[in-house]
């Protein structure tokens, strides 16, 4: 069983400016809830434990979310407020698996993970990509069944357009099955003529603890970020074992002002 997963909440959210200047795009709210809950409400359906928050010192209101105990104390002193008290008690249930790390200069999801290396307990770890939301189905459960039978990393992917595929990461497929294939390469926004697929990489992993070493052989790119999808590349060419799910649920792209926007038509009208 996985248990513990890692969250990289230290981007900088420029497609989301001029909201993202005020509050940090993971806690605008997706029909009244922000999307880093629906994240962590699949991961906890799906058995999770404990998350690692990557956070930098701009992002500090991410932190006050969960821990603005005395404001909640204080309102439910002067009001008996049902709805309150139960966010209250959902927070304070938070507060016990979260724990917050710091990543203070933007450097790509790669140098985000491996701030975590020293708090990840088991072989294998859950990385969720906040910009992603996915309904309907519990994505995360799915991975995680799919790894305790193949005792192997596993990346959630989907189809996409052909014509869209240099915006995403793309997988070259081997082997594949009904809901399952083996990945033999990762193509990291590939021209349409370059794409071995279009299956593209959706903000879900189950990595081994092996990519840690990995990304420490990597060196930054353009920007100066260091990227996940090179270190799991290395270690498929290495002979790594990575399967691509494709999951059965909705994918809604929130880390765009339309994005966000159509996330929350979705979700409202699947709440009616």
């Amino acid at each position: 069983m996985i248990k513990q997963a890692i969250i990289p909440l230290a981007g900088l959210g420029t497609r989301m400016l001029p909201l993202s200047s005020v509050i940090p795009k993971e806690l605008l709210p997706i029909n009244g809830k922000p999307n880093l809950e629906y994240i962590m409400e699949e991961c906890i359906e799906a058995g999770v434990k404990k998350f690692i928050f990557i956070i930098s010192k701009e992002k500090r209101s991410i932190k006050d979310y969960f821990f603005k105990d005395l404001l909640y104390r204080n309102i439910l002193k002067k009001k008996k407020d049902k709805r309150i008290y139960k966010e209250f008690k959902k927070i304070k249930k938070y507060q016990k698996m979260i724990k917050f790390v710091y990543q203070n200069t933007p450097k790509g999801t790669g140098d985000a993970v491996l701030k975590c290396e020293k708090y990840i307990n088991d072989d294998f770890f859950l990385m969720l990509l906040p910009d992603d939301l996915i309904i309907n189905k519990n994505c995360t459960k799915e991975m995680i069944k799919l790894y305790s039978t193949k005792k192997c990393s596993v990346i959630a992917t989907k189809k996409v357009d052909k014509k869209s595929v240099s915006r995403w990461g793309i997988l070259s497929v081997k082997n594949k099955k009904k809901n399952y294939f083996q990945i033999s390469d990762v193509i990291e926004k590939p021209s349409l003529q370059h794409a071995p697929s279009n299956y593209a990489i959706i903000g879900r992993y189950i990595l081994s603890k092996k990519i840690f070493a990995e990304i420490k052989k990597i060196k930054p790119g353009q920007g100066g970020e260091v990227h996940i999808t090179d270190a799991i590349r290395n270690l498929i060419y290495k002979g790594e074992r990575f399967l691509g799910n494709i999951f059965k649920g909705k994918y809604l792209d929130c880390g765009t002002l339309a994005g966000y926007i159509k996330s929350g038509l979705v979700t409202f009208k699947g709440s009616k």
